[in-house]
């Protein structure tokens, strides 16, 4: 490419000062990359030209083109921003840097020893850190991974692999969230092409033999509803709408559909001069085809939070296959494919931007409010996963404002993304007028009123992953600050209680606290105790944690000296799920007194002529046992078979409560069996036996059981 061609992107009314200042930036970045070359072979400045000429094809105004085309100059020649600032100003000197800075990304790229997790919360850390500066650095940096990618057939197929995953799971979103459409799709299929390179071939070759048959039915349903808008005397440009290949995978996999079936639904996309019109074509395409019944959404009325704006119907078309039909104005058109890159598009009375352009993008300011809430890189990287880059539903206050939240967010992600102390002092909800559960589901359209006490602060049942009632990383980090800021010795107190009652009811409150603090990081127990009692640390962590204690123990067995003067002990050997030492393959059972569990400290007991019997170490018959010779030392090995364990219920007696339980066991994969109930003065009292694989299983199933209503407790029965 030639300057000339780059400059033929650009508007024809480019003022002369304009055009010089992209000819000057053209010339030192030739100058600055002279003699350097790509992995390709192509000189340097070819990518400089190629990343300048993305940005103008999103006609963005000529600062951000000469930033563009001097964005690797400080980077990887000798010249420095000083420079760049005494020949072109301070505005591109601060794009030129903060792009420079972003470069770090890249750097993360090629060092492979960094984690992909690791690589992947800096590079969304730094990212969305410089659009708080100016979104204009991101916009570029967009534009160097798009180029980027279009070549990146010339690196190694590990690094490859690499940039792609992290092109998919960090710039795509992101030219989403900015409402690129363009950068978007183009950044996922190439993503995915190098990922998938065979999942992307065969989606590619089914495309392009049913493209013709496609393109008629499209070119059909075009010519009819022209004709209707023509008869109604509106003037409309009607397309078909193409699907790309990386969309077209995702919905296969999250519908768990066969191509054709994704396929086969078509789309089409009508634009129109005004708003008014955009609901009188609603009109005319409802008379011309059955509208399908909840599936309109008026994101006019209700515009998304990164300024998208359509109306959105499906329909069944006369060949009794749905359509999908986007409906918008022209304006609107250009801000669906440019997003926030059309409110710096270039204008002609002298290269304005547009005057509203703060307040349009307030919400990518407000996303980083509460960035400072979360500890690391990593944290932050979830949030964002969770908060950000997520499908989002949008629902109502009882005022009529409206709540942007992620899909799956619950009343109490709503009521802390309104005011912090209204989440600390939620105790219900009401959604439509009538009260739901707390762990309720939003959908978009919902109004939502929060029911307040007047003082108390948040459940820590709300951290607990397994029970569902928040989905926002924001309100799990409001939420443990409010427990942080509670006294110490309240906290330790809360946290000894809360740990006793999980271990108990996972049946193995003999650990030391001091041995699960060590596991977790903390010298002192009391450190441990206040983490749990502040929700820093969940349930969940600790069933892992008593399953890494097994493990310790065994690591531990490996590497003890043997005495000089012993026999040495031959390799543990695996039997049924235990590993037995020295035994020469003797048989095991798990007891039927205490049901061990992996996770649970065990020990072999010698039988007369059945094995070694597999029993708990705190199991009343071991420690009531006088033979002790004929205890040998076990541990768990490595298996996936499962073992019985006895759970009891306990709740308040209602029709279909055993019912609603089973389906809760089933949802989880466990087999339940020997069911036995007893009612007393309307409680009822359940034992049933669970084919568990492990700790963390149990702890998860019981969490949930404990969430059914009517149910008091759900607990391991030891002997």
């Amino acid at each position: 490419m030639k300057l000339e061609t780059l400059l033929a992107h650009l508007d024809g009314n480019l003022a002369p000062a304009d055009r010089d200042l992209i000819q000057r930036a053209y010339q030192l970045a030739a100058l600055a990359h002279e003699g350097q070359t790509r992995a390709s072979g192509e000189p340097y400045i070819q990518h400089s030209l190629a990343v300048a000429k993305i940005l103008a094809d999103l006609r963005l105004d000529p600062v951000v083109i000469a930033a563009g085309l001097l964005h690797d100059v400080v980077e990887d020649t000798g010249f420095t921003i000083e420079d760049i600032q005494r020949e072109f100003g301070d505005e591109v000197a601060r794009l030129v840097d903060g792009v420079t800075k972003l470069q770090q990304i890249d750097q993360l790229s090629q060092m492979e020893q960094r984690p992909l997790k690791d690589l992947n919360s800096e590079s969304l850390r730094k990212t969305f850190l410089a659009m708080v500066d100016d979104v204009r650095v991101v916009l570029i940096k967009l534009a160097d991974r798009l180029h980027n990618m279009r070549t990146l057939g010339a690196l190694p197929e590990e690094r490859r692999k690499r940039i792609a995953r992290e092109t998919l799971e960090v710039f795509a979103p992101l030219a989403n969230r900015l409402g690129i459409w363009q950068m978007k799709w183009e950044l996922e299929d190439l993503g995915f092409r190098h990922l998938e390179p065979q999942k992307y071939k065969e989606i590619a070759r089914l495309i392009a033999e049913r493209r013709s048959e496609r393109e008629a039915q499209i070119q059909r349903i075009v010519a009819m509803l022209e004709k209707k808008l023509a008869e109604a005397g509106i003037k409309a440009d009607v397309s078909g709408r193409p699907k790309h290949i990386y969309s077209i995978y995702k919905k296969m996999l999250r519908k768990g559909v066969t191509f054709e079936q994704i396929y086969d639904e078509r789309a089409i996309r009508v634009i129109v001069d005004d708003i008014p019109t955009c609901y009188y074509v609603l009109g005319i395409v409802h008379n011309l085809w059955r509208p399908i019944p909840g599936e309109f959404d008026d994101y006019i009325a209700t515009p998304k939070d990164n300024m998208y704006r359509s109306l959105h119907t499906a329909v069944i078309a006369d060949d009794g296959k749905p359509l999908e039909v986007q409906i918008r104005t022209w304006e609107m058109h250009w801000t669906a494919e440019y997003g926030i890159a059309a409110h710096w598009r270039y204008k002609e009375e002298g290269g304005k931007r547009d005057i509203d352009y703060e307040n349009k993008i307030a919400w990518l300011r407000s996303l980083l409010d509460w960035r400072y809430d979360v500890a690391d890189a990593t944290d932050f990287v979830e949030s964002l996963k969770t908060d950000v880059f997520q499908d989002r539903v949008y629902v109502f206050t009882p005022k009529g404002d409206i709540i942007d939240l992620p899909a799956g967010a619950t009343p109490i992600d709503f009521a802390y993304h309104v005011h912090t102390e209204i989440g600390d002092r939620c105790r219900g909800a009401k959604v439509n007028g009538r009260l739901v559960s707390l762990d309720y589901q939003l959908k978009t359209g919902d109004q939502v009123e929060i029911l307040t006490a007047k003082r108390g602060g948040p459940s820590r049942d709300w951290l607990n992953p397994h029970l569902g009632y928040v989905k926002t990383q924001r309100a799990r980090a409001k939420i443990r600050q409010w427990f942080k800021r509670q006294d110490r010795e309240k906290n330790i107190a809360q946290g000894r209680d809360f740990l006793e009652r999980e271990l108990k009811r996972l049946g193995v409150d003999g650990v030391a606290h001091e041995r699960l603090a060590k596991l977790f990081g903390y010298d002192k127990v009391e450190d441990f105790l206040a983490a749990v009692g502040t929700g820093d640390i969940n349930s969940q962590q600790i069933a892992a944690q008593i399953v890494n204690l097994e493990m310790e123990q065994r690591a531990a067995e490996a590497i003890a000296p043997a005495l000089p003067e012993e026999t040495p002990t031959p390799p543990p050997l695996t039997v049924d799920g235990v590993q037995v030492r020295g035994t020469g393959g003797l048989l095991t059972h798990i007891a039927r007194c205490c049901h061990p569990l992996p996770g649970d400290e065990i020990i072999g007991y010698i039988t007369r002529g059945r094995g070694v019997t597999i029993h708990r170490r705190d199991c009343p018959n071991i420690l009531a046992l006088r033979e002790h010779e004929r205890l040998i030392e076990v541990a768990w090995g490595r298996s996936q078979r499962t073992y019985p364990v006895m759970v009891k219920i306990v709740a308040f007696d209602r029709g279909g409560l055993l019912h609603e339980i089973s389906g809760i066991v089933a949802g989880e994969g466990i087999n339940m069996s020997q069911v036995n109930v007893t009612t007393s003065r309307n409680i009822a009292t359940f034992y049933t036996t669970m084919e568990i694989t492990g700790i963390d299983q149990l702890s998860r199933v019981l969490a949930k059981i404990e969430r059914v209503p009517n149910v008091i407790e759900a607990r391991r029965q030891t002997v």
